[in-house]
């Protein structure tokens, strides 16, 4: 992502510095401008005595892909009102991007992808987008390139001039992301971006959402499919009536308090030796390390085949996410 100092590309500047000079999002880094993409403390949210959020805290750096996770009627959706400025905080304090939530210039600097929306059947892929750049403010000699950039990250290239009407319900999906993508945001909210993606669409959100995080862009993503969460988040976040049951980073959430190595061949006198150094217990051809973390399995398995056992199977003590949610949300 390029910023434009002294001005800003998009109406955004962030350092004092030559005009016409450039920077990288890592680059705001080094200046020391950049503040958290997300920062949360205590926001609560009441309808009319109901309590959607309650007392939410938390923070998103810059360039993290952060999952946001909880069955319907969990808040998520509050949530993103609360970011975007479409409703105000009962109590509690939060900032986007440096700004607080709901002003124009956090508005600004957010990509927003909806989870149902509807652009008019008549209008031109290129002609939606064209709308969308005028209605953030993309300045007239950006557009052109900022329209093409989107249809090409989003697999539209070649349908730019086709009507909305002619697309499937995966290709206005994608039309959806190349929406959100405009102006080069540096937060880009995603409400279950692939629901309505095939394979090959799967794989290509979670390619454009690898490639925000280079280059610095926080990623806020809502998905029903954990699947795909487990493969890009950095860490997540779930929710249930309003309150945080869970938060931190996946590995962390998905382990297990212990990981079990089936082999054989493994001597008293190597298993004693292996002791010292391992909390091993052995049952039957399965031994369990307990307080293991995942990082330091090789080293256990590079062991244990020094000293004569041979490995049949590892199991690294480590959840899938639809597992751990399902524990998480049934606790709560």
């Amino acid at each position: 992502m390029l910023l434009e100092v002294g001005g800003g590309r998009f109406g955004r500047s962030h350092r004092t510095a030559a005009p016409g000079e450039w920077l990288t999002v890592a680059d705001q880094a080094v200046a020391g401008v950049a503040s958290p993409a997300i920062e949360l403390v205590g926001l609560t949210k009441r309808y009319r005595g109901s309590l959607a959020v309650a007392g939410l805290t938390m923070s998103v750096p810059r360039g993290e892909v952060f999952g946001f996770l909880g069955p319907n009627g969990a808040g998520k959706t509050t949530v993103v009102k609360l970011l975007l400025g479409l409703a105000q905080p009962t109590s509690g304090q939060g900032s986007v991007l440096g700004e607080p939530l709901g002003s124009r210039a956090a508005r600004r600097q957010i990509g927003y992808l909806p989870e149902l929306f509807r652009y008019q059947a008549w209008l031109k892929a290129r002609e939606v987008l064209a709308l969308h750049c005028e209605l953030a403010g993309v300045p007239l000699r950006l557009r052109h390139e900022a329209i093409g950039t989107a249809l090409e990250m989003t697999g539209l290239g070649e349908r730019g001039r086709d009507r909305v009407e002619t697309f499937s319900k995966g290709m206005q999906q994608r039309l959806g992301l190349a929406v959100a993508l405009l102006g080069d945001p540096q937060l880009v909210l995603l409400d279950e971006p692939t629901s309505a993606l095939d394979p090959v669409g799967r794989h290509d959100v979670r390619d454009i959402i690898r490639g925000l995080k280079q280059r610095g862009v926080a990623v806020f993503l809502n998905s029903h499919l954990l699947a795909e969460v487990e493969q890009v988040c950095d860490r997540v976040a779930v929710v249930d009536h309003g309150r945080v049951v869970a938060q931190g980073p996946l590995a962390e959430l998905l382990a297990l308090p212990q990981v079990r190595i089936r082999c054989t061949g493994l001597g008293r006198e190597a298993l004693a030796e292996l002791g010292r150094r391992w909390a091993l217990h052995q049952d039957g051809d399965w031994l369990s390390v307990a307080g293991l973390s995942t990082s330091d399995v090789p080293d256990l398995v590079a062991a244990l085949v020094g000293a004569g056992a041979r490995i049949h199977a590892v199991d690294p003590g480590q959840q899938t996410l639809e597992e751990r949610f399902l524990q998480l949300v049934d606790q709560a």
